[in-house]
């Protein structure tokens, strides 16, 4: 069974990126949630509706005991399964401006984002590499690329992923497993619920924020065997507000 694996596929983009993959690539689906498993039901129950198949899965990818329990119990159940894609997506905000700001507030984005990416990838390597095949889909931001006042735990957060996105593409890329990121710029989400779009729009060459299946769309162009050339980018998905 190939499958694929979204971290914080509950809601937003990652919701977004679990049904367009369901529309579009034949892989069992896995939704990984923290804490909304409300949330993540609805979003597999939009996968089935758009004509794939998956399951939930609850772990905090910050934790990485709950990380290993949750994918080694799914290979257990699953002899045969082979996860072949991991969509990086799990990411939260404590925005502030640095002088002010809390170690706790540094330290939950950072564990979030950038060990979180570690905990799940690295888990999932091994495998990956004796499969010979695999693509590795993380999702970073703007910030990431050319840091946003009052977000520096986050811009330093995605902006290692950037970092690690290019050199593990450079260790992996003989086995056929691809690495590369997708940056968004402003895109409507629950993240950017209250951002006011009306101002903020101005700033954005297109004029307008980008929707989340926008993005979707080109996590499944990566995700699919069409990107097989390309690795080790960052694609900036933003309306050309930065390039």
């Amino acid at each position: 069974m190939k499958t694929a694996l979204v971290t914080g596929g509950s809601r937003g983009i990652g919701r977004a990126i679990c049904v367009k993959f369901a529309q579009e690539l034949d892989y069992h689906i896995i939704i990984n949630y923290r804490s909304n498993e409300e949330a993540a039901n609805e979003t597999l129950r939009l996968v089935k509706e758009a004509g794939g198949n998956g399951e939930i899965m609850k772990f905090d990818v910050a934790n990485s005991e709950e990380v290993s329990k949750g994918i080694d119990a799914w290979w257990s159940a699953n002899p045969e399964g082979i996860i072949e894609v991991v969509v990086n997506n799990a990411g939260i905000t404590k925005d502030g401006l640095f002088m002010w700001m809390p170690k706790k507030d540094w330290d939950s984005v950072i564990n979030t984002s950038l060990n979180g990416f570690f905990n799940v990838t690295n888990h999932l390597m091994q495998k990956m590499l004796s499969n010979r095949y695999g693509r590795v889909i993380n999702m970073v931001s703007v910030s990431g690329v050319k840091g946003t006042p009052g977000q520096t735990n986050y811009s330093a957060a995605k902006g290692a992923i950037v970092a690690v996105t290019k050199a593990l593409a450079q260790e992996i890329a003989k086995r056929k497993i691809t690495v590369n990121a997708v940056a968004p710029g402003f895109i409507k989400s629950d993240m950017t619920a209250d951002l006011n779009e009306k101002d903020l729009k101005k700033l954005i060459p297109a004029n307008r924020f980008g929707e989340a299946e926008e993005v979707a769309e080109l996590v499944t162009f990566l995700a699919s065997s069409k990107s097989a050339y390309i690795t080790g980018e960052i694609i900036n998905i933003n309306g050309g507000i930065y390039s």
